[in-house]
């Protein structure tokens, strides 16, 4: 009973920030994620993954992957990039470790840059060799 009211508390919390994503981004990116990755310091499973804006200024992001029963909201900031020709989830190699870094968007310069965790941050500072690997997603 004690988790029934902390979870019906958080729902309600975040149902107007939710219903005005919706109402405000409706654009759902989707794509499948064949490797485990983090974002923000927490380990996420391979799967199918949807993101898209949890605000209305896009500056916070939500990931979801349903099957997994996965949700998390991460910051992003909005760069200028090179001009996608795809909507992609871009992520940083390290050995067989992945972080998603950014979201590009199809037919746009603006990108999504998601914060650096602290294990990047540590394998950055190890000169560990990075590649960069986009996976192809769409829109939903």
């Amino acid at each position: 009973m004690k988790y029934a009211k902390q979870i019906l508390a958080l729902a309600i919390t975040m149902l107007p920030a939710l219903a005005a994503a919706q109402l405000h981004s409706g654009q759902r990116i989707v794509t499948r994620v064949p490797f485990e990755f983090m974002v923000a310091n927490k380990p996420v499973p391979a799967g199918e993954y949807i993101v898209q804006s949890a605000t209305m200024d896009g500056r916070t992001l939500v990931i979801r992957n349903i099957t997994a029963r996965l949700g998390l909201f991460s910051q992003a900031s909005l760069g200028e990039g090179r001009y996608a020709a795809a909507y992609a989830l871009v992520f940083h190699k390290y050995g067989n470790q992945y972080f998603l870094m950014g979201i590009n968007l199809a037919g746009e310069r603006n990108t999504y840059r998601l914060p650096e965790s602290k294990a990047e941050a540590e394998l950055r500072a190890q000169n560990v060799s990075v590649t960069e690997e986009k996976l192809f997603a769409s829109l939903k």
